[in-house]
């Protein structure tokens, strides 16, 4: 089962936002803790990573919801699966188990899911690696620029052992996704790179996703497209995209102009539009459905799919709207002189 080999055969599907589906569940403190952390020292509601040991069942659940939705790739549940980022909840000695227990949901998902409806499509669980909540190109102290809050070292080592958590739990592919800051993106790279060669282990392909702040079409560590991609493309990734901050509407010019200089796979997985004034998403299904199906027409993307606000009926409509659109076609490059 090749995920290279499906990729040239059609358009794929990745799927929408996993917090959006969580907090239909109206979860309480209670409900986050389970009974496993019933008694623990510090308050855990919001850390959804925790879900897929708390409560597996309602993380397989949304999974399934995408699956039946029409997508080809899930996402696992880890986007602060990380000792620096579980360090909020006092729960980094929880960071590998959190990556193998959300990997093995995701797997589950596609079990049943296959089991229930005979499906026969490769279906793929994708190892979500966020971008942490500190920053190596940041200072987060306005009076002191040259601060930094984390060692690249110690970015490489939280995202190691992320990765070893993920490629035990079964994972098919690598996303280092939502990057704002490149450099966190380079120690998620070389982690990954430097884990297989350690191990001895075949790689997994790798998924790189960006994420464009603003109308400035830069990168929140100031780099523009074109910079961040050739700062990335050293990994040999399976994929380049752009995801989160924006909605497909604003996303257009970025994606056209990635299309035009990626060497590999297209992805974009855009946000339901713009937050609205309560911090909501408005966009229907069928107006990003839209927009995606034009950039499939004009050649520009390989995989599809949603961020925050999306959910199962986005996926569904996307899936509908690019099912009968060739796929973007890799460019042939020009052999450059030494």
């Amino acid at each position: 089962m090749s995920i290279r080999k499906e990729l040239g055969k059609r358009i794929l599907i990745i799927d929408g936002a996993m917090g959006t589906m969580i907090q239909r569940h109206k979860l309480d403190e209670a409900d986050y803790r389970g009974e496993r952390f019933a008694n623990w020292h510090t308050d855990v509601k919001g850390n959804n990573d925790m879900l897929s040991i708390t409560q597996p069942e309602i993380i397989i659940g949304i999974h399934k919801l995408y699956l039946e939705a029409g997508a080809d790739i899930i996402e696992t549940n880890t986007f602060s699966s990380t000792v620096i980022a579980m360090a909020d909840y006092d729960m980094q000695e929880f960071a590998y188990e959190l990556n193998v227990a959300s990997a093995q949901c995701a797997r589950t998902a596609i079990e049943r899911y296959n089991a229930e409806t005979g499906n026969t499509v490769p279906k793929f669980v994708a190892g979500a690696i966020g971008p942490l909540n500190k920053t190596l190109s940041l200072s987060p102290d306005v009076n002191n620029p040259g601060f930094r809050a984390v060692t690249f070292d110690e970015v490489v080592a939280a995202y190691t052992e992320q990765v070893k958590g993920l490629v035990d739990g079964g994972v098919d592919v690598l996303l280092v996704e939502t990057i704002f800051d490149t450099l966190n993106a380079k120690a998620a790279i070389f982690a990954i790179n430097n884990f297989f060669r350690k191990e001895g282990k075949e790689p997994l392909p790798i998924m790189i996703s960006g994420t464009i702040t603003d109308a400035s079409g830069r990168t929140l560590s100031g780099q523009t497209l074109e910079a961040f991609y050739i700062s990335v493309k050293h990994a040999n990734p399976l994929s380049i995209g752009l995801n989160c901050a924006l909605g497909a509407q604003e996303m257009r010019g970025h994606i056209e102009e990635l299309s035009s200089i990626a060497a590999c796979y297209v992805s974009s997985y855009p946000n339901a539009g713009l937050p609205n004034a309560m911090g909501e998403y408005d966009e229907a299904p069928e107006q990003t459905a839209c927009f995606l199906e034009e950039w499939a027409k004009n050649g520009w993307v390989n995989i599809v799919g949603g961020c925050c606000g999306t959910t199962p009926d986005h996926i569904k409509h996307i899936a509908q709207h690019v099912k009968t659109i060739e796929p973007r076609k890799l460019p042939v490059l020009e052999a450059e002189l030494a």
